[in-house]
């Protein structure tokens, strides 16, 4: 059977999206089963006979196409279009039978094969097929070749995707988001309804994706990072966002200081650190990230706080002898005065954030630097901290000739040499953005040269 017999009628010349145009009869052929008993056997038989129809898109059970048999409850089972049409034979018999495909049946990508021209010899080898969700949200990144298509694409796709019910496109050139990260967009399917909920590392999140930056792309990067982080430690989450770092760590107990500059995205972290039971641990901030990754760690070393930790049973109101008094915490959690982390996600600019950390050690008021240095190692098991700072590279056959441009890149701001072979540097690879243009994430230890810059020995 060739693939023209179950494909969609043509028509590139639509520009509204005609739903009842994809109608189409296949004629094949089915084997009528006089007695319902004999369903399953039959469908054995016919299966290891290789004339069943085999297709996961479409019932192989079907009514009988004789009214009166289907009436009665008569069923039949599809066949390959080769096979012959004879009478009965044995149990069954083999019956012409037209079967109808509609709209329903043919997914996004035959619709679009059906609806847009080929543009060159490569035919629809390109044609739109990725995009992210966003809650209800689908947000395309459409080619300049396929605007003409787009809101036919939109239809379809929201079609074809039960949860989508808003439809967008980026309308910004990569690199000219705004200061916040937020894009410019034009709704081609649906309300334009861009209050999301979407859900990560079994924590909620939600925020209008119009006003505040998201991308689902990096879900995985979020586990990836907040894997690294144990109970206890204390994080600083620099350019926070709505939280993707910062709650998860939260609900690991960790003590996150989690900041963002776009009062929005502040908002936004505020209602989630509540909606997610992390205010214990979740400290949300709404400063300039120059500013904040000095303040932060003068503030940590000045404070103090603890959480108590108590079992997660709760206790069963029908119980007839419940324990009285208040509950008896597990342990009690001592924030350090130390972060151990550091997190610069905006890969546009990070990187040009970390001269903050240029004495970082050596300017915090009424906190001697040499008092300070006797916190980390070799005087206690509490190494310097690891910065993990995001970047963009220009894309390459392999990442060697990116490690290097990132490395040369750091070592300007820090005014220290880091290099692919400093100990414990890694330059994860994080995701492609565009053709020319990757994402990464560099993570490296905070060298004891730069956090105590100043201070003589």
């Amino acid at each position: 059977m060739s693939a023209d017999m179950i494909a969609p009628p043509v028509n590139h010349a639509m520009k509204v999206l005609d739903r009842s145009f994809f109608q189409k009869t296949v004629p094949t052929s089915a084997a009528r089963i006089f007695n319902p008993k004999n369903i399953a056997t039959c469908r054995t038989e016919l299966h290891r006979a290789q004339d069943a129809w085999l297709n996961a898109r479409i019932a192989p059970i079907r009514l009988d196409p004789d009214e009166e048999r289907a009436r009665v409850g008569g069923k039949c089972i599809l066949l390959r279009p080769e096979v012959l049409h004879n009478e009965r034979s044995g149990t069954v018999g083999v019956i012409p039978y037209d079967l109808r495909l509609d709209y329903s049946y043919f997914n996004y990508l035959e619709i679009m094969n059906a609806i847009i021209p080929p543009s060159d010899q490569s035919g629809h080898d390109d044609l739109p097929t990725g995009f992210s969700m966003v809650g209800h949200v689908a947000h395309l990144n459409l080619r300049d070749k396929y605007l003409p298509y787009k809101h036919l694409i939109a239809a379809v796709l929201a079609d074809k995707n039960p949860t989508v019910t808003t439809v967008i496109n980026k309308l910004d050139n990569v690199g000219s988001e705004s200061a916040y990260r937020t894009f410019q967009y034009e709704v081609l399917y649906g309300p334009d309804d861009m209050d999301v909920t979407v859900s990560e590392q079994h924590c909620t999140f939600s925020f209008n994706f119009a006003n505040v930056y998201w991308n689902s792309r990096l879900q995985g990067e979020h586990e990836r990072l907040c894997d690294m982080f144990q109970e206890g430690d204390a994080i600083c989450d620099v350019m926070a966002g709505v939280g993707p770092f910062a709650i998860p760590a939260g609900k690991k107990k960790c003590f996150v200081w989690a900041n963002d500059l776009n009062p929005d995205s502040y908002k936004y972290l505020l209602e989630g650190i509540q909606k997610n039971k992390v205010a214990d641990f979740v400290r949300p901030l709404n400063e300039d990230g120059h500013e904040f990754i000095r303040t932060a760690t003068a503030d940590l070393l000045k404070s103090e706080h603890s959480v108590p930790v108590f079992p997660k049973k709760k206790i069963s109101r029908k119980d007839p002898n419940p324990p009285k008094g208040p509950r008896e915490p597990l342990k009690t959690l001592v924030r350090p005065r130390l972060f151990s982390h550091y997190v610069m996600n905006l890969p546009a600019s990070a990187i040009a954030f970390l001269p903050s950390f240029i004495g970082l050690y050596s300017t915090i008021p009424g906190i001697s630097a040499n008092e300070i240095r006797r916190l980390f190692t070799p005087h206690t098991e509490t190494p310097l901290p690891m910065i993990h700072v995001y970047c963009f590279s220009t894309k390459s056959d392999d990442n060697i000739a990116e490690g290097h441009d990132i490395c040369r890149r750091i070592s300007r701001e820090l005014g220290h040499e880091v290099t692919p072979a400093t100990p414990e540097l890694q330059i994860w690879d994080v995701r492609d953005v565009a053709p020319k243009k990757r994402m990464f994430c560099a993570s490296f230890r905070l060298p004891e040269e730069v956090a105590f810059k100043g201070v003589e020995d």
